[in-house]
């Protein structure tokens, strides 16, 4: 929620923060459009950060240390008598919103039964989407310092409450504290569960893990077996981010606006948003029955047709045709394709990203794909005006159903299926590792299709 609500803070705060009967200092546009695209430069930084700090500290500290920083930059904004502390907020609140989208899928990854870990794993995302709707209708009533207050209250109940919660057991056993790791499974699985199986599996998933890992982490990202997993989790956050959403997020009142819409754009934006956090609850129920793959594919066909049915309805327009019997068709795109991106390339990228990188390498691996995803998120936003100012709005969405069938393709071919599979089947399987007959003579491979 606190992550949904600070990416969300800029659209309806903006308005407010430019209105100098409201604001005692100057925003111009200027400085208006680094309050936006400074969160995910510092968001970048925080991806890069956040591997380091969940190998050292562990996955729960790391997500806890964010609370406190999230408080204060949120109360820099409230209290900002100058453009500066507001931009020092949002570089803050960018920076733990960079690391918390790294740590929160990878402690999820690894403390989820793997029946569940695909519906459990959504409720991140579901819970941004109530954040950024509580944005947007909080936003109708409370200026941009208001709103920072708001926000500042926020991490409270998240600060006291992830107290109660253990590390997780994989990183326990990677600091060799099997312990440790013992009763953080028997606080997850319930007292009466057996959890030695499970446990004796992360220890050799673990073992197996440190016998083909070199002196450098760098090296072991560079290695063949680990090559392929984080490949796969950049293609993911490339064809997520490349699908335009966040241009289409960003800019909603305004492609409304050129659209001639004959519906009230504010009235628009807010359906947007609403469908937006209905669709991530329907894939929440959907993705341990459908799988990953499946949804996956809807996701990118949906946001295929409408893309292009939007290229066409601007370049219809452009072009001087009455399209005025056809008014309701950008918001009726523009739901198919919210929906089409919430069921499937919105939070799957994320969910896949706790799955399928090898445990070895889950902090770096992790810290590179999250970094890449904000490169990707800023690039877009910030070229949008450029790219609709070159080759027209029309051109710029057919671009980018253009890229969403080359995501299409690379689904078919190179994303595995994880359902239901644990975390070491799944390394198993991605890594292609022979077993060697010494000491785990006695167990059966373990052989499915992905």
């Amino acid at each position: 929620m606190v992550v949904g609500f600070s990416s969300a803070y800029t659209s309806p705060a903006l308005v407010s923060m430019k209105d100098r009967n409201i604001t005692s200092f100057e925003v111009t546009d200027q400085s208006g459009s680094w309050v936006g695209g400074i969160m995910p430069l510092a968001g970048l930084a925080g991806g890069i950060l956040g591997g380091p700090m969940i190998e050292y500290l562990g996955r729960k500290n790391t997500i806890l240390a964010t609370a406190t920083p999230f408080i204060i930059s949120w109360l820099l904004i409230g209290c900002a008598t100058h453009v500066a502390m507001v931009l020092v907020g949002r570089a803050l609140s960018g920076l733990c919103v960079g690391i918390a989208s790294l740590s929160l899928p990878v402690y999820l990854g690894e403390t989820v039964q793997p029946e569940v870990r695909g519906t459990l794993g959504l409720l991140p995302t579901a819970f941004g989407n109530i954040g950024i709707l509580l944005c947007f209708v909080a936003g109708k009533y409370l200026d941009w310092s208001g709103l920072a207050f708001l926000g500042a209250a926020l991490p409270i109940p998240f600060l006291l409450l992830m107290f109660l919660i253990p590390e997780t057991p994989r990183w326990y056993v990677s600091r060799n504290r099997e312990d440790r790791a013992r009763k953080a499974l028997q606080w997850l699985r319930g007292r009466k569960a057996d959890v030695e199986p499970e446990l004796k599996g992360i220890s050799k998933s673990h073992q197996d893990a440190e016998r083909h890992a070199s002196s450098s982490a760098m090296l072991d990202l560079l290695n063949k077996a680990n090559l392929k997993p984080l490949l796969i989790s950049l293609g993911l956050m490339f064809f997520q981010q490349l699908s335009g959403i966040n241009a289409v997020i960003f800019y909603t009142v305004q492609i409304f606006q050129s659209a001639g819409s004959t519906i009230d754009e504010k009235l628009c934006t807010i359906i947007v948003g609403v469908v937006n956090f209905i669709a991530t609850f329907i894939a929440t129920v959907l993705i341990d029955r459908l799988g990953r793959k499946i949804l996956l594919y809807i996701s990118d066909v949906a946001m295929i047709i409408t893309l292009m049915t939007l290229g066409t309805f601007f370049y219809m327009k452009n072009n001087g045709d009455d399209v005025s019997e056809i008014g309701w068709l950008p918001l009726a795109a523009f739901v198919v394709f919210v929906v089409g991106f919430s069921l499937g390339f919105g939070p799957i990228p994320w969910l896949m990203m706790g799955e399928i990188l090898p445990g070895k390498i889950r902090g770096s691996a992790a810290s590179v794909a999250t970094a890449f995803n904000w490169s990707c998120t800023f690039v877009v936003t910030k070229t949008f005006a450029d790219i609709t100012a070159s080759i027209g709005n029309h051109g710029a969405f057919w671009m980018f159903g253009s890229i969403c069938i080359v995501g299409l393709l690379f689904v078919i071919v190179y994303v595995p299926e994880t359902q239901g599979k644990s975390l070491e089947d799944i390394e198993r399987k991605m890594m292609g590792r022979v077993r060697r007959m010494s000491s785990v003579a006695n167990i059966k491979p373990l052989s499915f299709n992905m």
